[in-house]
């Protein structure tokens, strides 16, 4: 999610580290493991410290992912490209009025215009 954050490509994380594209989309899958070293170097090219990258981790789980599940937010299309570009893009739009109006109508095309609000919306959320 970092790397879709500050505009960089795959192949250019696997140039910064000396691997090919493929073996970084390997490891933002899953697919291969990342060792301690390669995910400190991982973070020192994406400018965030190896702390950035188990936020959110306590005693080897997630703190707070039933609460996503309970409220039925699929928060693995947060960390897609297009979830992050449209959050980007939410919170670009300065205005809290219009902000609140374009939810407003994405909750009405969604079909959950009735729901009512859990939360204030503000751009550092």
């Amino acid at each position: 999610m970092q790397r879709m954050l500050i505009g960089m490509s795959q192949e250019k994380l696997g140039e910064a580290l000396g691997l090919t594209f493929q073996q970084v989309q390997k490891y933002e899958k899953g697919t291969n493991r990342i060792g301690a070293s390669r995910l400190y170097e991982i973070g020192a090219v994406l400018g965030v410290p190896i702390e950035y990258f188990f936020e959110g981790l306590e005693n080897g789980s997630l703190q707070g992912s039933e609460g996503g599940e309970r409220a039925g937010i699929d928060l693995s299309l947060l960390s897609t490209a297009e979830g992050i570009q449209l959050n980007s893009a939410f919170f670009s739009i300065s205005d809290p009025k219009l902000r609140r109006r374009l939810l407003e109508l994405i909750r009405a095309l969604g079909g959950q215009g009735d729901e009512p609000e859990t939360a204030e919306i503000s751009p550092n959320q």
